[in-house]
């Protein structure tokens, strides 16, 4: 099942890197911007913590 999974997800996103390259770009763009901010706000959190004990 899980190959199953794996193998339709690299289908999709050949499918999407063929027909629509730059809509792929942004929408990794945007995904890594909300991780790296996401990431930032975790360690924020964990200095402000930890400053607390």
């Amino acid at each position: 099942m899980q190959k199953a999974v794996v193998a339709i997800l690299v289908v999709f996103l050949g499918f999407w890197m063929f027909t629509d390259p730059s809509g792929l770009a942004d929408a990794a763009q945007s995904a890594g911007g909300g991780l790296w901010t996401w990431t930032q706000d975790l360690f924020r959190a964990l200095i402000d913590f930890l400053g607390e004990l």
